[in-house]
């Protein structure tokens, strides 16, 4: 600083007063975590990993008892879709879930959506009711609405016609597995060298 503006400076700071010292208080640094503490961590840890259910039992819009369920992913033929929701595609496997609590249901439709896939089941069933009776009504009903477009598995999804449960069950149709995928890729393949 030059001179004038060191005077103009200390004019300025005329009358301020330093702010008092507060003392410094130190904090002691946190015990390391004790060996129960650590595992059950572990198991916090282990139990998320050992749950791959990803169905949430979290909030759900409802819908009521003889609401019809449709859900149809990008890329799904309207074709395929129409025949899906007319039933025209047997059901190779069917789920109920009358009588199951919402916990059992999230349980038994990620496995059965998982279980299907694998055998390589392209159309399935879930009979999940009206819940007319229920309380709320459609519990069932409206997560299993939430649920399965969640699961990637899942392309495409309409209420049943009447003779197969009607607004109490819905035809699924879900993805190709790779084993399945590797079979078309050889019957198209073989077909276009035939040609």
């Amino acid at each position: 600083m030059n001179p004038e503006e060191d005077d103009l400076f200390q004019q300025e700071m005329a009358g301020v007063k330093p702010l008092p010292k507060k003392p410094v208080v130190v904090t002691p640094k946190p015990a390391e975590p004790t060996e129960a503490q650590l595992a059950r961590r572990e198991a916090a840890v282990a139990d998320l990993k050992l749950d791959p259910n990803t169905l949430s039992t979290e909030y759900v819009e409802m819908v009521g008892p003889h609401d019809i369920l449709e859900y149809k992913r990008n890329g799904v033929q309207e074709g395929v879709y129409r025949k899906l929701r007319l039933g025209k595609y047997a059901s190779e496997a069917t789920l109920d879930l009358h009588r199951k609590t919402l916990q059992q249901a999230r349980k038994d439709v990620f496995e059965f959506i998982q279980d299907s896939t694998r055998f390589g089941l392209r159309t399935i069933m879930i009979l999940h009711g009206k819940g007319e009776r229920s309380d709320p009504p459609a519990l069932l009903k409206s997560y299993v609405n939430k649920w399965l477009p969640s699961l990637p598995q899942v392309m495409a999804f309409h209420s049943a016609q009447k003779q197969d449960g009607g607004a109490g069950a819905v035809y699924v149709l879900l993805q190709k597995n790779e084993t399945r995928k590797q079979q078309n890729r050889e019957h198209y393949l073989r077909h276009a060298r035939g040609r």
